[in-house]
């Protein structure tokens, strides 16, 4: 089975301050499917070199899995020299995961390739995921009868409190929970903010946050293992 995972290519918001893609959302994944002997693939909007978010980087966030990673030269590589998204758009995937950092919510929502490349994957069945502010690149997606693909799915992704708990309310471009809402996505989140919470909505699977990424490990190696026993 062939797992994508998309990553943003942006390092910075509009004000200058430092971003990128937030790594845990990332490996603990990566780490997860690896083990189970998945052929791994590793694309950015825009190929070559993956940011990644200072703020992911620091001691009390990184977690002991993800240190480990950062020190691992053939992990590093790939980050280096990300795949560029437009060079396997044709390609089909078992499971295309977006993952987080804020860099997506400037180059995920109208990348149409990375729009096309799931709505392809949705009508061929496959399963779509995506954590935290990786949810942006299903906010514009349309199916192939023209609605969107989030309108009246259950969902979750970053929320506005938790924004203005990682100070970054006055750097984003726009609040996810509202235009998560206002394509009229059944968006639910943790009763805690920054805590872990999953969603599962037949093929499409959310993780809220970042301390959501090992619970999103596990219920994703859980739904693939499902689809190979039907």
């Amino acid at each position: 089975m062939k797992i994508l995972f998309i990553v943003t290519s942006t390092a910075s918001y509009a004000s200058g301050l430092k971003t990128g893609l937030w790594l845990s959302e990332l490996t603990h994944v990566y780490d997860k499917a690896i083990t189970q002997g998945y052929d791994l693939y590793i694309a950015s909007t825009q190929g070559g070199q993956v940011p990644l978010d200072p703020e992911s980087l620091k001691p009390l966030v990184l977690d002991k899995l993800t240190k480990a990673y950062t020190k691992d030269a053939a992990f590093m590589q790939l980050l280096n020299k990300s795949i560029p998204l437009q060079k396997i758009q044709d390609e089909v995937f078992d499971l295309v995961y977006l993952a987080g950092g804020h860099g997506t919510m400037y180059d995920f929502p109208n990348d149409v390739i990375l729009q096309r490349l799931i709505q392809q994957h949705v009508a061929r069945d496959k399963k779509i995921a995506a954590i935290c502010h990786g949810v942006c690149g299903l906010l514009n997606v349309k199916t192939v009868t023209g609605d969107y693909l989030i309108q009246n799915k259950k969902l979750t992704g970053f929320n506005w409190f938790e924004e203005r708990l990682a100070g970054r309310r006055n750097q984003v471009p726009f609040n996810l929970e509202n235009e998560l809402k206002v394509r009229k996505a059944n968006y639910t989140k943790a009763l805690i903010p920054m805590t872990s919470k999953v969603v599962v909505d037949g093929n499409l699977i959310t993780g809220q946050n970042p301390f959501s990424s090992k619970e999103m490990a596990n219920v994703l190696l859980q739904e693939l293992k499902n689809s190979k026993q039907q």
